[in-house]
C-alpha cells in the first residue's frame, strides 16, 4: 500500500512526465554541424510511429518525443526540454485528441487550442519552424465513451488551420488523407478507431516529409 502511495506522489510531482525523454536528451547532444533536426512532439499516435516505422526515423536527424495519453498541457510544460533545448530546425506538433478524450480533464477546444498556439509561439520565439498538424480522425474513444471525437476534432482541425494561416505557418493536414464518411478512420488505418496501423503510417510518411521540406526551407 506504501509502494502505490509512493508511485501516485511520484506521478503527481511528475505531471507533465519530463523524465521519460531526460536522459535520451542529454545523450543526444546538440545538432552536429549541417544538421537538419526535427522533433516530432505528440503522443501515443507520434510515439507508435517509431515502434511501427522504425525506418522512417533511421538514420535521419528525426527526434520522437511522443508520449502515450499525453494532453497539451503536459506537452507545454515538457515543450522546453523535449524541443527547445535540443535546438531542432523544425517541430511537428501533433495533439489534441486526448484532451478531447478527457483524459486530464475536462478541457475546451479554446484551451486545446491556446495551448497549441502557446507551443507554436515558443518555437517560432527560438527560431524553430512548427508545423501545426491536423488531430486524426476518430469516430469515439473506446476508453472514453460519449467524448463525440467525430464532431470535435473536425472543429479543432479548423481552428488550427484557421490559426495557421493567420500566422503564416505550415498545416499538415493528416485528417483529409485518413477519414471516412463517419469522421472516423477505417479499420485497416486504426484497428482500435484511434492509433494508426502501419498502412496509415505509410499513408502519413510522405505528408510529414513534404511538410518538413516546406518547413526546412523557411529556416534561416
Amino acid at each position: 500500500m506504501l509502494a502505490l502511495f509512493q508511485t501516485k506522489i511520484t506521478n503527481a510531482q511528475d505531471w507533465a512526465n519530463l523524465k521519460e525523454f531526460q536522459s535520451a536528451n542529454q545523450t543526444l547532444g546538440v545538432p552536429k554541424k549541417g544538421e537538419n533536426r526535427v522533433v516530432f512532439m505528440g503522443n501515443s499516435i507520434t510515439i507508435g510511429w517509431s515502434a511501427q516505422v522504425p525506418e522512417f526515423f533511421k538514420d535521419k536527424p528525426y527526434i520522437n518525443r511522443g508520449i502515450s495519453g499525453q494532453t497539451t498541457p503536459q506537452m507545454l510544460l515538457r515543450f522546453r526540454q523535449d524541443v527547445i533545448d535540443l535546438n531542432p530546425k523544425v517541430v511537428l506538433i501533433l495533439a489534441g485528441t486526448n484532451d478531447i478524450a478527457g483524459n486530464t480533464g475536462p478541457m475546451s477546444l479554446e484551451e486545446i487550442m491556446d495551448n497549441i498556439k502557446s507551443m507554436a509561439e515558443l518555437a517560432r520565439a527560438n527560431g524553430i519552424e512548427p508545423v501545426l498538424c491536423s488531430v486524426l480522425p476518430a469516430e469515439r474513444y473506446h476508453w472514453k465513451p460519449g467524448k463525440k471525437p467525430d464532431e470535435k476534432i473536425p472543429l479543432l482541425n479548423a481552428m488550427i488551420l484557421k490559426y495557421a494561416l493567420s500566422q503564416d505557418l505550415i498545416y499538415l493536414d493528416y485528417f483529409g488523407a485518413l477519414a471516412n464518411d463517419v469522421m472516423g478512420m477505417d479499420k485497416d488505418l486504426a484497428e482500435d478507431g484511434v492509433h494508426p496501423t502501419l498502412k496509415a503510417y505509410r499513408i502519413m510518411a510522405p505528408l510529414a516529409e513534404e511538410a518538413i521540406l516546406k518547413a526546412l526551407e523557411r529556416h534561416p
